[in-house]
């Protein structure tokens, strides 16, 4: 039955994709963020279906979009040229195979980050791809919060609907993923249009929030407790009164103490140990030698060049001896570790190219959600009510992903590509807005000065 479900759904949205083309576009994020393909067992894993939403969508934007309007930006172009470097860094890649391997995913999810842009230019379309994204993944969301509720959960033990562990299904990056939504969920339960805001989506929008709160404490990621702490401090910002916000989250904080299972305190006590905790040191080690590769190779090792580190490190081992427990400091090799962090994976894979372009990337789009917050925030028009608010939702989102991507992997991520598709896509919407607006204010004096000049009254 759900193997069916799936697949009708799927099929569904490349019917109706025939009347809406741009829902060809929505697809394309449901089936690359849920993975339908690895939950089914017969009907969704025959065909290509991501792929085949893939091509559907850009045959849709090509054949019933209007490109007079369609504007390349600047990360965009910062998006094709890591793309292009990318692809480069292939031909000398440390490991080819393994290289390969990750080359069939990335660029796909770096097309459609650099595409997705152009098929945002309404606010409908914004807010329909947001509210895809923010769905799809409180779907895997609110099914591992109900088992984490319902007594489950534990480090590497909370099963999602698929036991696959990459992409969103991989426990830190499902933490993580939870806790950027947070402040998309509350724009949706302030300004959304698609299910206006009313007793029900401010019912539904608390339950998803305490879901992506769960998932840390599910999952037991020490990554999402940290997003957490960054969620609560940027929120001071926002909220009108700081005091009662900041009472508030600390009864909270202490009425769930309680409730936490006991190996929860047990995995957040390692983030204070970074010499005891085999993962923390481990992390130091890999760290420390992909500077030195980068230093050697400064325009990196292509895709999982992590493969060829080794490394010794010292690390307290505890044995039983003669009925007693002895903890005595030993030598460790390890090698083959991955790099535990967006920033050293970029560096270590791609270089100091690739390292900058990326930070570009990410620290352009904090600025443009800051200047569209600032310009927008100010203004009484209804229609001009929400552009502010998603600014501030999508640049919070950034800055959890920057802090969760220290501790992993996650350069690439889908999710967070489309989150940087849909920042793109605002600035253009705004930029476009205020580009109508102050042409028609300079019409306005332009006429103002022509009639004041023929000593007629200006026309309305």
């Amino acid at each position: 039955m759900l193997d069916a479900a799936l697949f009708l759904t799927v099929m569904g949205m490349f019917l109706l994709g025939l009347r809406r083309p741009f829902i060809w576009v929505l697809a394309y994020l449901y089936i690359d963020i849920l993975a339908p393909q690895k939950i089914g067992w017969t009907l969704t894993p025959m065909l290509p279906i991501s792929f085949i939403a893939f091509l559907l969508a850009f045959a849709g934007w090509a054949v019933a979009d209007p490109k007079a309007e369609t504007r390349f930006t600047l990360r965009q172009g910062i998006l094709a040229a890591l793309l292009v470097y990318c692809f480069l860094s292939m031909q000398w890649a440390d490991f080819p195979v393994d290289a390969a391997f990750k080359w069939e995913w990335v660029w796909k999810a770096l097309v459609f980050a650099i595409f997705l842009p152009v098929t945002l230019i309404t606010r409908l379309r914004i807010e329909a791809a947001a509210l895809v994204l923010t769905l799809t993944a409180g779907a895997i969301i609110i099914s591992a919060g109900m088992k984490t509720a319902l007594g489950g959960g534990g480090y590497g033990s909370l099963y999602f609907f698929v036991n696959d562990n990459s992409n969103i299904y991989e426990s830190s990056t499902l933490a993580t993923v939870a806790i950027a939504l947070i402040p998309i969920i509350l724009w949706f339960m302030r300004h959304g249009t698609i299910f206006p805001p009313d007793r029900r989506v401010r019912i539904f929008g608390g339950a998803l929030i305490f879901a992506c709160l769960l998932i840390p404490v599910g999952t037991e990621a020490r990554t999402g407790l940290v997003c957490i702490a960054v969620l609560g401090l940027l929120m001071l910002r926002d909220v009108k009164n700081r005091m009662m916000y900041l009472l508030a989250a600390g009864a909270l904080g202490v009425m769930a103490l309680p409730f936490l299972p006991a190996s929860y305190y047990e995995r957040m006590a390692t983030l204070g140990s970074v010499e005891s905790d085999q993962s923390a040191s481990t992390r130091m080690q890999v760290w420390s030698w992909t500077l030195d590769y980068a230093a050697e190779n400064p325009l990196g090792g292509g895709f999982d060049a992590y493969r060829g580190n080794e490394f010794t490190y010292r690390l307290p081992v505890t044995r039983e001896e003669g009925g007693a427990l002895v903890t005595e400091i030993e030598d460790v090799t390890d090698s083959g570790r991955a790099y535990h962090s967006s920033f050293f994976e970029m560096l270590g894979e791609q270089g100091w190219p690739g390292l900058i372009m990326w930070l570009a990337l990410h620290a352009l789009g904090l600025f443009q959600m800051e200047r569209i917050r600032r310009r927008w925030r100010d203004r009484e028009a209804p229609a001009e009510q929400w552009q502010g608010p998603l600014a501030s939702a999508l640049q919070f989102a950034n800055i959890i992903y920057l802090v969760g991507a220290s501790f992993q992997g996650i350069a690439y991520q889908p999710v967070f590509l489309m989150l940087i598709g849909l920042q793109i896509a605002l600035s253009t919407y705004c930029a476009k807005h205020d580009s109508a607006r102050l042409e028609v204010e300079r019409k306005a004096l332009r006429d103002a000065r022509r009639a004041a000049a023929s000593g007629k009254p200006a026309m309305p």
